[in-house]
């Protein structure tokens, strides 16, 4: 495995995200509440460039069997992150799907060493 430094840390500001290439890997770095996620910019439904896409929250259901009440409430703003193809949408904190639990994006380890952003591949 070798790591590359794809760029400074302070080149990223919290909510941001690059897109990078290493050895013929589109690798797109998020930083978000300080930590540093990488994910191949691959959507799992198609091959569409999910990095692109939007970076919103999502709506979580939730019902009441005592009442029988439903609800919807919107919740994790910018941790969820939507293919502009199709719309998939996946968890900038850990790469899952949201629909199909059992599809996540290829990810990468990151670290910062002297300030640099560092991907292993």
């Amino acid at each position: 495995m070798t790591t590359y430094t794809v760029l400074d840390e302070s080149e990223l500001e919290d909510g941001d995200r690059i897109v990078t290439e290493i050895k013929g890997r589109e690798i797109a770095v998020f930083k978000l509440d300080g930590e540093y996620y990488a994910y191949l910019n691959w959507c799992a439904h198609q091959g569409g460039p999910c990095s692109e896409g939007n970076v919103t929250g999502t709506y979580e259901a939730y019902y009441n069997e005592e009442t029988g009440e439903t609800s919807l409430e919107w919740e994790r703003e910018n941790e969820i992150l939507n293919c502009p193809w199709h719309g998939w949408e996946y968890d900038i904190t850990s790469g899952l799907c949201l629909s199909r639990k059992t599809v996540r994006l290829p990810s990468y380890p990151v670290s910062v060493v002297d300030g640099g952003i560092q991907i292993t591949l």
